[in-house]
């Protein structure tokens, strides 16, 4: 469906409400949406082009996602924390044409608007707005909003989201695939579905969204919500006892997560959790991530059996979904795969069942990494099969359970490590707020495992916790897999949608030394 559709039958509905309180219904969006197709259109912007977003999650957005989705244009939004250089590389490479940034990025608009790369050059000059605010060198949003049609667009063409990865092996790449027709995309029709099939949702639900917009499935997960009809309920920044609040508050029936978020939520006191009324909540999602066992069994527990898992990638190019009972018997399982998957060694040849290597899938959607061929090839082996670059392997049952990304895996003396093993214990000490585990140079076994600890209380960080900790590990894994040595910081490099940019870390412990290449 298209928002047009439903602003027709109910256009006083709620669309999205953010957390600050403002919220945007079913007419206005729609009215909105055509305001900026009209606007992109008299901006010389045409089927095929596309536009950057460098927003916080706001209800511009998603005014600006749904004008260039109902005007055949590509929408790209960009990690509102990444520098003028990272932001500058992403507009050159995406071709956009148009650039939003929001006025609290002052500072970031003034580089980009003073480069000499991405926003000041070629087609993009001229096609700079700021929301919310003045900034010199970009126009005023709202003010040209003010004079725009509130007429259907133009030419009227479905769009897509081109999302860019994250970037931590290297420059990031935009996923682009082909534009769809006027039914709307492929991976667009099937998130739709799943949320229908899978979740039982329908335009009565409430879904609540706390993670970032520029991350893919916050902002495909919302815009399919928006197809069916339902409300959504944007958190601006993710923050454990607020979810627990909106969810009683809204009468939030769906939400997603990321396992970083269900941590935070169990580090909750008791006194906290048991404050709010959340059996509103039919469904809980998660994904973006390996969720340790113990941490969601502890989720079951205390939510019941109403979380769901599943896992993909931008990419799109295969999963895994998994229902509570389903885990329950099988902890630690993604699922089963929804696409026939391979299990391959480094010599890319099919490992049998129950060894770990890496996961290739067979069929998915359509799609090239923008600009790099190479890239695009690099994923795909002689028999077609493509790989997200994870490492797993699958039971006698046919379940596909994680390791670990394999541009993590230590290697020591020999020997593969899988990092997410010993975090995974770490994690659930009740001293410790968040952990990270690596590679760093060994000269006899070339690497050791460290583990660098983000503490509850940093009066904690000491010889004492770190003892504390190794011995735990070692309680509980072989003697190889545990850190030799933990380091203590204050606040691990960590997105708001929880994901960890271990490079950063791991580039400090490896300055003057050889490593493979991450």
């Amino acid at each position: 469906m298209d928002i047009a559709d439903i602003a027709r039958d109910a256009p006083d509905k709620v669309a999205v409400t953010v957390t600050s309180g403002r919220s945007i219904s079913y007419g206005e969006l729609l009215r909105r949406s055509n305001q900026v197709a009209h606007l992109l259109y008299d901006a010389g912007l045409r089927r095929g082009d596309g536009i950057v977003l460098m927003l916080p999650n706001c209800i511009e957005f998603y005014e600006l996602a749904w004008g260039a989705q109902r005007s055949g244009l590509y929408y790209t939004p960009v990690n509102t924390h990444l520098t003028a250089d990272e932001i500058a590389y992403i507009i050159d490479d995406s071709g956009a044409k148009a650039v939003f940034i929001h006025a609290s990025a002052s500072a970031l608009a003034s580089e980009l608007a003073a480069s000499t790369r991405g926003a000041g050059t070629g087609a993009v000059t001229g096609v700079r707005f700021v929301v919310g605010g003045d900034l010199a060198g970009y126009d005023n949003f709202d003010e040209a909003m003010r004079v725009a049609p509130h007429s259907e667009p133009p030419e009227p063409s479905q769009g897509t989201e081109m999302l860019y990865s994250s970037g931590t092996t290297g420059r990031p790449k935009g996923v682009r695939r082909p534009l769809p027709g006027q039914e709307g995309s492929f991976a667009q029709s099937a998130t739709e579905a799943g949320l229908r099939a899978l979740y039982q949702m329908d335009s009565n639900s409430v879904y609540l969204s706390p993670a970032p917009l520029y991350h893919s499935a916050p902002l495909a997960y919302t815009m399919a919500v928006l197809r069916m009809g339902a409300t959504a309920v944007v958190m601006e920044r993710f923050d454990p006892e607020a979810t627990l609040r909106l969810i009683e508050e809204y009468r939030v029936t769906h939400a997603q997560f990321v396992p970083t978020m269900f941590v935070r939520l169990l580090k909750l006191a008791p006194t906290l959790r048991s404050r709010y009324d959340i059996s509103s909540l039919q469904c809980a999602i998660h994904a973006a991530a390996p969720c340790p066992v113990e941490v969601k069994a502890q989720m079951l527990e205390w939510w019941g059996p109403i979380i769901y898992e599943y896992y993909t990638g931008t990419e799109a190019i295969g999963g895994t979904i998994i229902g509570p009972e389903e885990w329950m018997a099988h902890p630690g399982s993604v699922g089963k795969p929804l696409s026939p998957v391979h299990i391959l060694d480094e010599d890319g040849a099919e490992l049998p069942t129950g060894q770990p290597g890496r996961i290739f899938f067979d069929g998915g959607a359509p799609f090239e990494y923008h600009n790099d061929p190479a890239k695009t090839a690099s994923i795909q082996n002689d028999q077609g099969w493509r790989t997200l670059g994870d490492v797993g392997y699958v039971d006698t049952e046919g379940y596909l359970y994680l390791t670990d990304r394999a541009t993590f895996m230590i290697v020591s003396g020999g020997v593969n490590i899988y990092p997410q093993e010993a975090e995974n214990i770490l994690v659930m000490h009740p001293k410790v707020a968040d952990v990270a585990v690596f590679g760093v140079p060994n000269e006899e076994f070339g690497e050791e495992v460290k583990a660098v600890v983000q503490p509850l209380a940093w009066a904690d960080a000491g010889d004492h916790l770190a003892d504390e900790l190794i011995g735990l590990c070692r309680s509980r894994l072989a003697g190889y897999k545990c850190p030799r040595t933990i380091d203590f910081i204050r606040e691990l490099p960590r997105d708001p949608n929880g994901k960890l940019y271990k490079r950063r870390l791991r580039d400090d412990y490896w300055a003057g030394h050889s490593t493979r290449l991450l």
